[in-house]
């Protein structure tokens, strides 16, 4: 998912997930452990119902089209696994615990000031970004399947390059919608960040999508090697 979750607010002494509103927010999945959604750490996943985008290849897009479809899964159910997998899992990873894990946030940057408040109230450890396309109307447009605030985006982007906060910045490539010229545009945009990561999209929302080939790995990684000298330059 790439929504932010906006029922989450302070709780002292808590945690994020205890300040969840259960009613506003479903909590539709729980992946105990994931070794590839945090790097570097083993992460517990939730993933909340609805979201403002339409991105074509988007690929948990049953959980923005049918989120009752999916059956909500109780909070005090999700705390008590947190807490038995304590000394495990080393964080939460809230997608579209306990005081002593870490919360990675995955966002699309739309909403910037909710994102700084989580960041200045230390509600969350890391913070991973979609760039869905280079900044421009159109292609941003194209690639989110709506119309995108672009000044909220570039402030999304401004605050997670102040450092206050681990972050990544990550793209999911198409070939019909992006071209090699395009990811070397967001590279320069991001320049002086930590980071921007390529992924395929694995089942996307568009049926169109469903039969095309992503790109082969070489290119992306060829790609993704241009992409960290920009970055680092």
């Amino acid at each position: 998912m790439d929504s932010l979750a906006p029922a989450i607010v302070t709780l002292p002494q808590a945690g994020p997930l205890q300040a969840i509103n259960e009613e506003a927010i479903g909590i539709k999945g729980f992946l105990e452990t994931s070794f590839v959604d945090w790097p570097g750490k083993v992460a517990s996943v939730l993933f909340l119902s609805g979201c403002n985008f339409r991105c074509p290849f988007c690929h948990n897009h049953s959980l923005v089209e049918n989120p009752d479809g999916h059956e909500d899964i109780p909070l005090p159910y999700i705390m008590a696994r947190l807490a038995d997998l304590e000394g495990w899992v080393d964080g939460v990873c809230i997608s579209g615990g306990e005081p002593r894990l870490a919360v990675k946030l995955d966002t699309n940057g739309s909403r910037p000031r909710l994102m700084q408040s989580l960041v200045e109230q230390g509600l969350v450890d890391c913070v991973a970004m979609d760039i869905k396309a280079p900044l421009d109307e159109m292609s941003y447009a194209a690639a989110a399947g709506v119309a995108v605030d672009l000044d909220a985006i570039q402030q999304s982007i401004s605050l997670l390059k102040q450092g206050k906060i681990e972050y990544y910045f990550r793209t999911t490539v198409v070939p019909a919608l992006h071209k090699g010229e395009d990811l070397l545009h967001i590279a320069h945009h991001l320049s002086g960040s930590s980071s921007l990561t390529l992924f395929s999209p694995a089942d996307p929302l568009d049926q169109r999508l469903k039969g095309t080939s992503p790109y082969p790995e070489e290119w992306l990684q060829e790609m993704q090697e241009r992409i960290a000298s920009i970055l680092h330059q």
